[in-house]
């Protein structure tokens, strides 16, 4: 029998839709102020499920949520503050410290970090770690690692 630290969840997606409902399904446990660092490789799904956290949060509409890989951040406001950070092609800290993400923790909000290997920012918020990996061509395992519970139980 394996057992899985605490705090952890692991789910499979079947298709891109399947990603955007687990997103949404997500966003229903989320409160402000928190981080979500989703990591994996190269179209692992990690803007797909971006896109369903953020439409669940009512910030965007799906199709209003695209990949931040060239402006590096989205900002989206309804009742929650959302931004959604691509750092792919951050080389260096002068790189970092352009995008002016220290101001994004003056409020609460929720912050989607994609490559979050490449932040080197200082918080107390708490972290949520995302992990996607491919499995086949449509198929997706999904890692959740929630040590310090910030996201909300009974609705998963």
């Amino acid at each position: 029998m394996s057992s899985k630290p605490v705090g952890v969840r692991e789910m499979v997606s079947h298709s891109a839709d399947e990603t955007i409902a687990k997103g949404r399904e997500l966003a229903a446990q989320i409160t402000p102020p928190v981080l979500l660092f989703l990591s994996g490789d190269l179209g692992a799904g990690k803007t797909t499920l971006a896109k369903g956290i953020i439409s669940g949060l009512g910030a965007a509409r799906e199709e209003d949520v695209t990949s931040p890989t060239f402006t590096l951040v989205h900002s989206f406001r309804n009742h929650t503050r959302v931004y959604h950070v691509d750092l792919y092609r951050i080389t260096d800290f002068h790189d970092l410290e352009t995008l002016g993400l220290e101001d994004v923790f003056s409020e609460p909000a929720v912050l989607i970090v994609e490559w979050p290997d490449k932040l080197t920012l200082r918080t107390d918020w708490p972290i949520v770690r995302i992990r996607l990996e491919h499995i086949d061509d449509s198929s997706r395992g999904i890692t959740i690692s929630d040590p310090s519970g910030a996201l909300r139980r009974g609705r998963s």
